[in-house]
């Protein structure tokens, strides 16, 4: 199994203010999976992606990732595997505001030894003949397109998106999950994705639901359809 997640636990505070997050998180993901993670705000999906991601570490459990447990390594081996393996795509754009668009892409691929071709992401995600912008000349779907691009630049195995299309607008939003379902099918990366939108599970290859620190539902989709398709 590509993606597997053992016994996750996860809790916050100390003494009686303490709180348990994540309360023992089973799940396997194939490789070149969308695996959706849904749930309520408080449900453990976050932290889930962040333990996945290397950005936080659990208190018991393991992740291995194509049979490297990240448990094992230390802080600078765990830094290099973020670097290799992972791309993450947040909320918030998170660019650098004096570089343009080909430049903040071109980051990424400092980041890889196994870099993918900037201009060829760059007409991927329709961003050409934007290259030379900086990122406030630029829509909120721009911004998160080249937010996109840094992020797959890399190459690398596992898409981490955490609410993607969260601060976009119905169209919009439509748009980058296609660009995050052309970005699987092209390049094979596998993708977890956390929302609380239950409409996006419909284009997702796996789905999970979490509630109260607990996978709740895990299945297949039998019924997959496109991003475009999606209606909410």
């Amino acid at each position: 199994m590509f993606l597997e997640i053992s016994k996750i636990k996860k809790g916050f505070g100390e003494g009686e203010s303490r709180t348990e997050v994540l309360k023992g998180i089973d799940l396997e993901i194939k490789k070149g999976e969308i695996c959706v993670l849904l749930g309520p705000s408080g449900s453990g999906k976050s932290t889930l992606l962040n333990i996945i991601g290397g950005i936080d570490n659990a208190d018991s459990g393991y992740i291995s990732i194509n049979g490297e447990m990240t448990a094992d390594m230390n802080e600078k081996a765990l830094s290099l595997y973020r670097r290799r393996h992972l791309g993450y795509i947040f909320q918030m754009y998170n660019l650098i505001p004096n570089l343009n668009i080909k430049e903040n892409i071109e980051v990424g691929a400092y980041l890889s030894d196994n870099a993918l071709d900037v201009d060829d992401i760059l007409r991927t995600l329709g961003l050409y003949e934007h290259r030379h912008k900086l990122p406030n000349q630029l829509s909120g779907g721009q911004q998160q397109r080249t937010a996109i691009g840094r992020a797959i630049v890399k190459n690398p195995d596992i898409l981490l998106c955490d609410e993607p299309t969260g601060a976009l607008d119905y169209n919009t939003s439509k748009e980058i999950l296609k660009l995050i379902e052309d970005v699987n099918k092209k390049y094979g990366n596998t993708v977890v994705m956390v929302t609380h939108n239950e409409a996006i599970k419909d284009m997702a290859d796996r789905v999970v639901k979490l509630r109260d620190g607990l996978i709740r539902k895990n299945y297949v989709n039998e019924n997959k359809v496109s991003a475009l398709e999606l209606d909410w």
